[in-house]
C-alpha cells in the first residue's frame, strides 16, 4: 500500500501571530490555539494543516535550524473571483502583512498575488479571470 498524503505542516516563530495571518484566510481555530505547540486544522477532502512551533521542532530534533535563501513553502488559496484576489490582497497588506508582489493577471488566465505569512512564508491568493 502506498503512503497517503495527509498533513502540510510549517513552523512558526510564533504561534498566535501565525494563527492570526490564517485565520485571516479561513481557518477555524481556536483562541485557545495560540498558546500551543503544536495546532492542526482540518482542511477539505480530508488534508490537515499543522502549526509547529520552532521549540517544539527543537524537542526532537536539536540541530533543526531554519532554511535560508528565499520562500520555504508556497501555499496558494483559491478566491471566488478575480476581484476577492484584490480585496483579499489589500485586506491582508492594510492588517500589516508585507506583500510579495501585488495582485495581477498572470498570462495563465489568473488574477493572482503573493502575500508573506509572518514566518515569510509564500502565500498565493488566485482566481480563474473572466
Amino acid at each position: 500500500m502506498a503512503p497517503k498524503f495527509d498533513l502540510i505542516g510549517i513552523v512558526v516563530a510564533e504561534m498566535a501571530t501565525s494563527l492570526a495571518f490564517y485565520r485571516r484566510l479561513g481557518f477555524d481555530v481556536p483562541s485557545e490555539a495560540d498558546k500551543e505547540p503544536h495546532v492542526e486544522a482540518a482542511l477539505p477532502g480530508g488534508l490537515r494543516f499543522a502549526w509547529d512551533t520552532v521549540e517544539t521542532l527543537r524537542s526532537f530534533d536539536p540541530s533543526w535550524t531554519a532554511p535560508t535563501g528565499g520562500h520555504r513553502v508556497g501555499l496558494a488559496f483559491l478566491c471566488d473571483s478575480p476581484s476577492d484576489v484584490d480585496k483579499t490582497h489589500a485586506d491582508l497588506v492594510a492588517a500589516g502583512y508585507r506583500s510579495h508582489k501585488d495582485p495581477w493577471d498572470a498570462f495563465w488566465g489568473q488574477r493572482y498575488a503573493t502575500i508573506e505569512d509572518p514566518d515569510g512564508n509564500a502565500v498565493d491568493l488566485f482566481a480563474p479571470l473572466g
